[in-house]
């Protein structure tokens, strides 16, 4: 290879190291600082918990009364049952005996057309009797019972939206570890960026905000026509320094099984990745500008050790951003439950670059028709 074409990725790998630190220490940093508020809170709003269901009997059973038992003073469940055929309705019907708290709302299969999660969901916003919401997956459960509590008491003020944590349970399947790695750097990132007043996604699995912002949004409609986006989408375009905050006390921690297959897990983060090309601006530069740096910076890392080319000094720059990773995400990964994982870092944040980029590339040119 010429020696100005060495020169010259030379530079390209020295700007990858500049972002990249610039994305530790601007941006992650912000989460290794802050300490979640630790005494209980009082109760505050009166909330409506959402859930939408699509052929969920077995998840419903044991999940939401979960869900049901938060101790909370005035609280109510709508579980939106969305075109079920496997006793779905059976299940409601039961737990509604034992819960009065609960609100089922029925979407039935229409010969015209197809409806969505979005349709699902803006149906059990307008059922809710309340003016704050909390979103959460059927298959979710709460750490504690405390939950509600807490998510709640962050709607004060100018706050309209709370960003909450959804991590995977741990299993010994062989895929856990990545996926549960994969979730945990999505959270510490969209974290951060809240934290430093540009909140730009949240997850359906822990999120808030309230009825007059999705109304005053006209809720779905920009963006209708995508079948994922209900969360990210309506925080990127509705979010901003002002009206959103965190959650990650434990006690919030929202649980769930990952997939435990490839080709599950493969058509999950597909369809997640779809509407990535939908954020703003500004958003899809910055997670592109740290996609596509944290993939370069291996890729020539990798290429200057085969053609034996300053080898200590690549080394040495790889070194010292890893010292830096640890030091920086040691105690955001145990803030976060996933303290084990932090062992796992040298070899899974090349795999989770390389994974940006290839599920960015799929969802850019590939359309996902359905939510489940």
């Amino acid at each position: 290879m010429e020696a100005y074409i060495k020169e010259a990725l030379f530079v390209l790998f020295q700007l990858c190291f500049i972002f990249q630190l610039y994305y530790l220490i601007g941006n992650h940093s912000k989460l290794t600082g802050y300490t979640p508020r630790q005494e209980l809170p009082s109760p505050s709003v009166p909330v409506s918990v959402i859930i939408s269901a699509r052929n969920e009997a077995h998840n419903l059973s044991v999940y939401l009364p979960y869900i049901l038992q938060q101790d909370y003073p005035e609280y109510e469940v709508v579980v939106v049952n969305d075109r079920s055929s496997d006793g779905s309705e059976d299940i409601l019907r039961e737990i509604q005996q034992e819960f009065s708290h609960l609100k089922v709302v029925t979407v039935a299969e229409h010969d015209k057309y197809k409806t969505g999660k979005k349709f699902a969901l803006t149906m059990g916003i307008k059922a809710a009797g309340y003016d704050h919401f909390l979103f959460t997956d059927a298959d979710c459960k709460p750490a504690t019972l405390n939950w509600l509590t807490r998510m709640a008491a962050n709607f004060t003020g100018s706050t309209q939206i709370v960003l909450g944590y959804s991590p995977y349970v741990k299993t010994g399947n062989f895929l856990n570890p990545f996926i549960r790695f994969e979730t945990l750097k999505t959270a510490i990132n969209y974290l951060s960026s809240a934290l430093k007043g540009n909140p730009y996604m949240g997850i359906g699995r822990n999120l808030g905000y309230t009825k007059s912002l999705f109304f005053g949004a006209k809720g779905f409609a920009s963006h209708m026509h995508v079948m994922s986006g209900d969360d990210d989408l309506f925080v990127n375009q509705n979010g901003n320094s002002s009206n959103t905050t965190i959650e990650i006390h434990p006690d919030t921690f929202t649980y769930s099984d990952a997939k435990n297959t490839l080709s599950g897990w493969f058509m999950q983060k597909r369809r997640h990745m779809g509407v990535g090309k939908l954020y703003k601006n500004n958003h899809r530069r910055m997670l592109s500008f740290d996609a596509v740096s944290g993939f370069l910076l291996y890729v020539l890392f990798i290429l200057f050790i085969v053609l034996k080319f300053e080898p200590l000094l690549i080394s040495g720059v790889i070194l010292f951003r890893l010292i830096l990773q640890f030091a920086i995400y040691r105690k955001i990964f145990r803030k976060l439950g996933c303290g084990d994982l932090i062992w796992w870092l040298p070899f899974f944040d090349m795999i989770y670059y390389i994974y940006l980029n290839v599920f960015g590339l799929i969802g850019t040119f590939i359309k996902t028709t359905r939510w489940k």
